[in-house]
C-alpha cells in the first residue's frame, strides 16, 4: 500500500534494499530485505496512522508485494550485478554508467506500477483526517530537509554531500586515497545540485499528492477514475511536469554518471578487485534471498 511521494522512499524499501547492491549496497541486505514489509508498514503508518482494518490490508499488500518482487525481480538484479562485475576491472565511460542507471530506473518503474492497485483499493477507506496526518508528516520532513540542506549555506550542503559520496564510494572500493578524495571534493564543488530546486520539486510532489488524494476521498469517483488519477500521480512523481526540473534532473543524472566513471577510472587494480568482491557478495546475498522465495 503506497502513495507516490511517500513511496518514493517507502515503496522502495523492498526493491531498493536489493537494488542498492547494484552500486552501493547495505552489508545487512539479507536481513533487512526479509524484514522489508514490516519496515515499510511502520514507515507508511507514520504518514497515515492506519486504522485496525487498514493495517491488516496494508500488511497483506506489502507481503504480497515482497513475494512478487522476490519471485520476479531479484533474478534481474543478479544479472545486473554480474554485468557490473564484468565491467568493473576495466575503465568505464560515462555512457556505460548511465546505461546501468537506466536499467535500475526501469526496475523501479515496474515496481511502482505493481503498487498502484493497492493505492486504489485503500482510497475506499482513507479519511480526510489521515491526509491531515500526512500533511503534518510532510511538514516535519521538509523541516529536516531544510536543516540537512540549508539553501543559503552552500558549504554546509557540500560537506554533507561530500561525506555521503565518500561513504558510498568506500563501500564499493574500500578506502580512497588523497587524490581520489580530492576528486570527490571537486565533483561536489562543481555539482549542479541545487537545494532550492530540489526543495521546490519536493513540495510540488507533496502538494500534488495531497490535492489528488483529497479530491479522490471527497468525490468518491468510479474505479476507473481512481485508477487513472493514481496512475497520473505516480507518473508525475516519477517525471516532473515542470520542464525546468526535468532539464535539471537530467543534467544531474548525466553529472552523476560522469562522476562515477571519473572516480572509477582513478581506482587502482586492488580497489577494483575489492569492488568485484563486494558486488559478488551482493550477488550471493540476492541469490540466497531469491532461493528463500522458492522454498529452498
Amino acid at each position: 500500500m503506497k502513495f507516490p511521494v511517500i513511496f518514493t522512499s517507502s515503496a522502495r524499501i523492498i526493491g531498493l534494499l536489493a537494488l542498492t547492491g547494484v552500486l552501493y549496497a547495505c552489508s545487512a541486505a539479507k536481513l533487512t530485505y526479509n524484514q522489508a514489509p514490516e519496515l515499510a508498514y511502520w514507515y507508511l503508518d507514520d504518514y497515515v496512522d492506519f486504522s485496525g482494518v487498514q493495517s491488516l490490508q496494508v500488511k497483506d499488500d506489502l507481503n504480497k508485494l515482497q513475494a512478487w518482487h522476490r519471485q520476479t525481480q531479484l533474478p534481474g538484479y543478479i544479472e545486473t550485478l554480474q554485468k557490473m562485475q564484468q565491467k568493473i576491472p576495466a575503465d568505464v565511460a560515462a555512457l556505460e554508467a548511465c546505461n546501468i542507471f537506466s536499467e535500475v530506473r526501469r526496475k523501479f518503474v515496474l515496481f511502482s506500477d505493481q503498487t498502484q492497485p493497492a493505492v486504489v483499493a485503500m482510497l475506499d477507506t482513507l479519511s480526510s483526517s489521515q491526509l491531515d496526518v500526512m500533511a503534518l508528516k510532510f511538514d516535519k520532513g521538509n523541516a529536516k530537509f531544510r536543516s540537512d540542506f540549508p539553501q543559503t549555506a552552500k558549504p554546509v550542503t557540500q560537506t554533507k554531500r561530500y561525506k555521503r559520496a565518500v561513504s558510498r564510494a568506500e563501500m564499493l572500493y574500500g578506502p580512497l586515497d588523497d587524490k581520489q578524495l580530492a576528486l570527490v571534493a571537486l565533483q561536489i564543488e562543481k555539482s549542479r545540485f541545487s537545494a532550492t530546486l530540489a526543495y521546490t520539486e519536493r513540495q510540488r510532489r507533496q502538494q500534488d499528492t495531497l490535492q489528488t488524494l483529497r479530491l479522490l476521498v471527497k468525490n468518491q469517483p468510479t474505479i476507473d477514475q481512481k485508477r487513472l488519477a493514481v496512475r497520473g500521480l505516480f507518473e508525475r512523481a516519477a517525471a516532473s511536469p515542470n520542464p525546468n526540473h526535468t532539464v535539471y534532473a537530467e543534467a544531474l543524472t548525466q553529472e552523476g554518471c560522469k562522476n562515477f566513471a571519473d572516480l572509477h577510472n582513478s581506482t587502482t587494480a586492488s580497489q577494483r578487485r575489492k569492488a568485484v568482491a563486494t558486488l559478488l557478495g551482493y550477488e550471493q546475498d540476492i541469490k540466497t534471498l531469491s532461493a528463500q522465495g522458492n522454498g529452498r
